[in-house]
């Protein structure tokens, strides 16, 4: 029986990966202090033989230090996440997101773990130029949430060469799927637009809707997290994505609805689109989940939004006037 620890398992990848790891037998701890993370999304696991629920802060290295011991996977899903809050308190970020990843790398080396798997994020690579995007794209965050999970990956990159541990780096594209955040900051396209529909109120287009995102489910993203916990690779760095690239306006054909348009926000690319060859090659994986099934699944699941905020034209523009604010196009180099 593997035994995992998965920092972040009560958030949205972090619990679906706690469902995948639990059907494969594992013997599951969880770590998580509840800033993004709900209790509910470990409920259906209540009183579970192999999993062990702690509240703790990945950043306080003396008190998950115990929680490593005996552990053979780390899984590094812990992080605060979204652009508008990691402008307003970039050090709340620096702290998540990279002391809390090097106190992670150091208990792992230290309890001599046999495998560690970091988050990473696309958004490292900002405003990118290449289509589907390698991962030798220049990288070019936008904002202090991208620049710190990259720190964080080069962290993970760091104590890997410097003390062998036998780590890997996958970079997540637009990842949604059940359970995926309902409340807080303005942030997630499939949030925003599931409360909307709820609500009777129409979807709030950034744009001309024509961007396109690598719309990644939930189910596949666990399914690399796993393949590459129980491969023999270390020190790689490989994107996660769907194999396409989906509009804005293809989600909300297939959601149904009104819509309202708001402006195009500076530093957001026109475009993500994973090139996964690299995880093809080595791990064998692929997605399976095609993007009409898993808008459909959504669907099935959409009162589980029914507690979201409901944005509108107005509120969005109050959240986010911080981004337009320090992101200008001048100031964000934004390409057109």
């Amino acid at each position: 029986m593997k035994k995992a620890l998965v920092t972040g398992g009560a958030g949205f990848i972090g619990s679906h990966l706690v469902d995948r790891l639990l059907s494969d037998g594992c013997k599951v701890t969880v770590l998580d202090n509840y800033s993004t993370g709900r209790p509910q999304n470990l409920a259906h696991h209540k009183n579970h033989p192999n999993l062990s629920l702690h509240q703790a802060d990945a950043s306080d290295f003396d008190s998950i230090r115990p929680y490593f011991a005996g552990q053979d996977w780390v899984f590094h899903l812990a992080a605060l996440a979204d652009i508008v809050p990691s402008i307003e308190r970039p050090l709340d970020y620096y702290r998540a997101n990279v002391t809390g990843t090097a106190s992670v790398l150091e208990a792992s080396r230290l309890a001599g773990v046999k495998r560690l798997v970091y988050a990473a994020s696309s958004s490292c690579y900002g405003l990118a130029e290449r289509f589907p995007t390698p991962e030798s794209e220049p990288i070019r965050p936008q904002y202090p949430y991208a620049w710190t999970k990259y720190a964080g990956e080069q962290a993970v990159m760091h104590w890997h060469t410097v003390y062998k541990l036998p780590a890997v780096s996958l970079r997540f594209f637009n990842v949604y799927g059940p359970r995926s955040r309902t409340s807080g900051t303005y942030g997630a396209v499939f949030g925003v637009f599931l409360a909307q529909k709820l609500a009777g109120k129409p979807f709030t287009v950034v744009g001309d809707g024509k961007q396109t995102r690598d719309f990644t489910y939930v189910s596949d993203v666990a399914d690399a997290i796993v393949k590459a916990a129980g491969s023999d690779l270390a020190g790689e760095i490989m994107n996660v994505g769907s194999g396409g690239t989906y509009s804005v306006n293809r989600l909300v054909e297939l959601l149904g609805g009104e819509i309202t348009y708001i402006p195009k926000r500076p530093g957001e690319p026109d475009c993500t689109f994973a090139d996964t060859s690299k995880i093809g090659r080595l791990l064998g994986w692929k997605p399976e989940v095609s993007f009409e099934k898993g808008v459909a699944e959504m669907l099935k699941h959409i009162d589980y939004w029914r507690e979201a905020p409901v944005w509108d034209e107005s509120s969005i523009a109050e959240a986010t006037r911080d981004w337009f604010k320090y992101l200008g196009a001048e100031k964000a180099g934004t390409r057109r």
